[in-house]
This record gives C-alpha cells, structure tokens and sequence, in this order.
C-alpha cells in the first residue's frame, strides 16, 4: 500500500472518520467507487435504497463493508440520513458521503480530513468546477438557484450547495429531525447546519461528467426541482418567521451582544454618519413595508448593491418580528383607512363582497407603504443626530 493511502487509513481512523456511499441502480460503477475508497480506508457504510439490479451481487464480494439495504426505493434523502444515524450509533464523528455514479473521485478523501482537522465540526462541502466538459446545462443552473438561495437563507455564499461529495459532522446531525426524503435533503441540511451554529465550508474537488449517452442519473429535473422550490419557500419562511427573530434575541441578551451592536453603529470610521443612518432607515423601511415573506429577498440585493452596512440593515429590518408585526398590522390599517376616508377600522365580516376585500387589501397595502416611508424617514433623522453627538465625542 502506497505511503499516502497507508496514512490516510491511519487518519480516518484518528478523525473517527468513515465514508458513507447511499447507492441506487448503480451496478456499473459500484464496484470502481468501492475500490477506489478502500484504497483509502475500510471504514465504509453502503446503503442500498432500493436497488433492483446487481448491486446485491457485487457487495456480496465485499464482505468487510457495512451494508445497509431495504426496499422499496425511498430517495436519496433517506438513505444520507439512514446513513449518517447507523455512522453515529457505531461511534463515528464524521462521514464522507460520495456518490456511487462515478462523478467522484476517492483521491479527494485525505482532502477532507486535512481540512476537517484545520476547522473541527464543520460541514464541508466538495465544490466541483462546473465550467468543464461535458456538464449538464440543467445542472450548472441548478446549482447557481440553489447556491443564490443557500446565500438568501443563510447569508453564507458557497460555490457549490448540491454536489453529493460531502464531509458530515454526523453527532451534531444525527440529533436533529430532519424533513426531506430526496434530493432536496442536500439543500435542507446544509441550511439547517448552518442555522445550528456549523460552519458550513467548501474545498475544491475533481469531478467526472461523462458524455450524455453514457451518464446515469436519478435527478427528475421536473419533480425535484419542484420540490426543492417548495423546500426553499418553506426555509425562507422559517428565517423570516423563527430564525432572523431568534438570532436578534440571542445577540440582544449575550454577552457579547451589545458590543456587536455598538461596533455595528459607532466603529468603523470609514462609513460616514449618513451610511449608517441610511442602512438603518433602509432596514426599517423594509420591516414595515407590505412585502412579508420578501423582505430580505428584496432587501438585501439592494443594500449590497448601494452598499449599506449590512449588520445594520438586517438589525433594523427585524423590527417586524413577533410582538412588534401585530402593532405593524394594526398601524398599517389604521394609516390607510385614515387616508382612504374611511369611517371603520374593520370590515363588517358578515357582509363581506369582493369590492370590500379589494378596500381592504388597499387600505392595508397603502397604509403599510405609508407607514414604512414614514418611519424610515423618522429613522434617519433620529439616527442621524444620535450619531453626529456620539460620534462626535
């Protein structure tokens, strides 16, 4: 056994590190990826979903591997989270999870762990170059949606959010319920980890597309991508509604908290008094504004682009979080009835007709927008003179 190889089974084994391989109708290749990570190390789980061709047979010639099978096929989601609890019930802390296609290549293995030493429970992800030969257009859009909505959910860019070639950090992961059973899985934990407090990173890796007529693959473009849409909704949701409201609590009351806030405000003496005013307003303006649920999808491409403080913005953008959105709602019926002339505040619900629904849907709309413009404009100017004395001194 070469040197390297030699030291890198020693190394899996100091990391408590083993390779995960979830493995659907891939007898074609099967027997190359086993190979190739045996090389490498003989801590292997294999999790057979469902498979219906030869796969039975050709792991009945790896007798030292761990196998996991049942039937019938229930997605790739089931069969990483199977994997990654069955890995945590036998004591391992990480694990490599490859794709049993032929797109990866074992020789990137001790990469893993060489990075996993550097950062100890991150969630590292195998980027691949999607600029080469041979890869699927649907596949290099794919990955560019699911990457700009990774950034939006967790503000953490990554290069590549749905390649397959990833390290687990299984005991922080098998204590968590997970929701998806498919391809969407991919999408869920990264953003979940991320949301948990694990630093989610990426390495560079090789990557083999081969040409169209010889490729194999499980993906159905139409009813995966529909439903890591409907998965991404439901994440956006959850930051708006849970996360962005949890995390301002918790930097409120840490110990740290407040001087993250003031160095936020007050340090940095190259943003000018109006830049953070600005950023604050901004923030407020996007908090109030009747666009629940697009908030930061809109506000933030924005502040980037006029390149706001950021830290700012995203603070004061979560005054709409629970109690302050129920004072928000009331204050936006009131404005817009005010300016609508109107002598109730709420509809009279046993008599209601489609032209008192669309009064109402523009009174909330209106005022909101109102309301919004007002208080940023507030905002500022309070921000403003508070900054110009403290600054000052």
């Amino acid at each position: 056994m070469p040197d390297t190889q030699s030291h890198t089974h020693e190394l899996f084994r100091q990391c408590k590190a083993c390779v995960l391989i979830p493995t659907y109708n891939n007898a074609g290749t099967l027997t190359q990826i086993i190979d190739g990570v045996l090389a490498y190390t003989d801590q292997v789980i294999v999790v057979v979903d469902g498979a219906t061709d030869g796969t039975a047979d050709i792991l009945k010639q790896y007798p030292s591997l761990h196998v996991i099978s049942y039937m019938p096929n229930k997605g790739k989601g089931i069969a990483l989270r199977t994997g990654i609890k069955e890995a945590a019930k036998l004591g391992y802390d990480y694990a490599i999870s490859i794709d049993s296609d032929g797109q990866h290549q074992p020789a990137d293995l001790p990469i893993f762990l060489e990075k996993i030493q550097a950062i100890p429970g991150a969630l590292i992800i195998g980027a691949r170059n999607m600029e080469q030969e041979n890869v699927p257009a649907k596949s290099s859009f794919g990955n560019k949606f699911s990457s700009f909505w990774f950034w939006v959910e967790t503000g953490n860019k990554q290069p590549d959010t749905q390649s397959g070639y990833r390290l687990y950090p299984i005991q922080r992961l098998s204590r968590m319920r997970f929701f998806t059973r498919k391809f969407e899985f991919e999408i869920e934990v990264i953003v979940r980890a991320a949301w948990g407090g694990i630093p989610v990173i990426s390495i560079p890796v090789s990557v083999y597309y081969p040409p169209a007529g010889e490729r194999v693959s499980h993906f159905r473009p139409f009813r995966d991508f529909t439903r890591i849409s409907i998965l991404n909704t439901v994440l956006v949701l959850v930051l708006l509604l849970y996360i962005k409201p949890r995390d301002v609590i918790r930097l409120i009351f840490s110990r740290h908290g407040w001087q993250k806030i003031w160095q936020a405000i007050f340090v940095n003496p190259q943003e000018t008094n109006h830049l953070k005013a600005a950023s604050i307003a901004f923030g407020i303006f996007m908090g109030i504004v009747p666009v629940w649920g697009f908030q930061l999808l809109i506000g933030i491409p924005l502040a980037l682009l006029f390149r706001l403080n950021k830290a700012l913005f995203l603070l004061a953008a979560n005054i709409s979080i629970f109690p302050f959105t129920a004072f928000i709602l009331l204050g936006s019926i009131i404005t817009g009835k005010w300016l609508l002339h109107s002598n109730t505040i709420l509809p009279d619900w046993h008599h209601l007709t489609f032209a008192t629904v669309r009064h109402e849907g523009l009174a909330f709309f209106l005022g909101g927008t109102v309301l919004a413009i007002a208080a940023s404009v507030a905002a500022y100017l309070l921000t403003l003179g508070v900054l110009a004395v403290t600054r000052r001194r």
